[in-house]
């Protein structure tokens, strides 16, 4: 082969990988929230306040990952590449967790486990056993957890399984619908944490 026809085969090669990339799609990212709690269940009233830490959060090893996890088929499940989470999915389901509590309960002390930077009067721990997502049809969460007093009592525990449908065909409906999944288990979290009445306070903390 000549020079000539060496440089062209080069160039020729070059553009094709360049377009081949340039022609992937981008990858979209998602956020769960975003007021999944209707405004007749927010509790506007400030309630005596105490620390509540949310979390850690486990997952299903399937599903812990940034990208979004979606079922094809009984026994099936595809990656999806180009939509992902913006944040660790633990992360992500502990920060929404704790905004739905902070206003379910009109208390402004409730943070993700993460965020958290005091001892906590109240800790919730969440163990997602299923956090399935089917694309156009629904999602569905079974959770267990647990509510515990960091200062006497006996834990309260639960399970909570929702199944939530999506309400449109994109990701953009499905991410809202686990959103709204979250909201239905954050108010029974709620309930567990509102009958086991406020903790008591070993060190009484100004804020």
């Amino acid at each position: 082969m000549t020079r000539a026809r060496l440089g062209i085969a080069t160039s020729s090669l070059l553009v094709a990988i360049l377009v081949g990339c340039g022609g992937s799609p981008d990858s979209r990212f998602y956020t769960l929230g975003g007021g999944a709690i209707p405004a007749s269940d927010r509790n506007e009233k400030a309630t005596a306040e105490y620390i509540i830490a949310v979390g850690p959060v486990s997952l299903p090893e399937s599903v812990d990952r940034p990208q979004i996890v979606v079922r094809v088929g009984p026994n099936q499940v595809a990656i999806m590449e180009q939509h992902r989470w913006a944040a660790p999915l633990g992360s992500e389901i502990s920060r929404v967790l704790a905004e739905d509590l902070a206003q379910l309960l009109g208390n402004r002390l409730v943070s993700s486990y993460e965020q958290n930077t005091a001892h906590p009067d109240i800790q919730v721990l969440v163990d997602l056993q299923r956090f399935d997502s089917t694309l156009g049809e629904s999602v569905t969460i079974d959770a267990l957890w647990s509510v515990r007093r960091s200062l006497n009592g006996q834990p309260k525990t639960g399970r909570s399984v929702i199944q939530e449908p999506a309400g449109g065909e994109g990701y953009d409906a499905l991410v809202a619908a686990h959103s709204r999944a979250l909201a239905a288990m954050s108010r029974e979290i709620a309930e567990a944490i509102r009958s086991a009445g406020a903790p008591p306070r070993a060190n009484p903390r100004a804020f």
